[in-house]
């Protein structure tokens, strides 16, 4: 296998392809998560007053959000759909990441989503081509060998 210093940096096209197959891994647990807020608070009669309280339900995502890239990232540095598109997260270094780069990813992801997507625009930037949030947490994606 290569060393990390050798692999290349994975294409912004497969990154797009694993971020939507992740995505139907994580809208599923968003909408279990609601299912058992609904069933503790009660339906919500209209739109203009939840019975689930929004806080609890946007903290419940974003413990949903850190468990699933957490695990994943600090597995093996890939999500299913990482795998699928052969995309890994490491270090700038080669090495595993830790849970402050991937609190400071997930949360830089988000600033970089929320400023109009500026921070993801931002890897088409010479000369290192990262997006924002890798760059914050330290962190690259690169492209692995297939498998033989």
């Amino acid at each position: 296998m290569d060393s990390p210093r050798n692999c290349p940096p994975a294409p912004f096209w497969r990154h797009l392809l694993a971020m939507l197959y992740d995505s139907l891994l994580i809208i599923p647990l968003f909408m279990g998560a609601t299912a058992i807020w609904v069933s503790i608070w009660g339906p919500t009669a209209d739109i203009q007053h939840p019975t689930v309280p929004p806080y609890v339900q946007w903290l419940s995502w974003a413990a949903i959000l850190i468990m699933f890239f957490g695990i994943f990232w600090r597995r093996g540095g890939q999500t299913l759909g990482m795998q699928a598109w052969r995309i890994k997260l490491e270090t700038a270094d080669g090495a595993t990441v830790s849970w402050r780069q991937i609190l400071l990813r997930i949360s830089g992801a988000l600033v970089s989503l929320g400023a109009l997507g500026l921070g993801y625009g931002w890897r088409f930037l010479p000369p290192e081509r990262r997006y924002w949030h890798d760059t914050w947490s330290d962190t690259r994606l690169i492209l692995t060998p297939k498998r033989r």
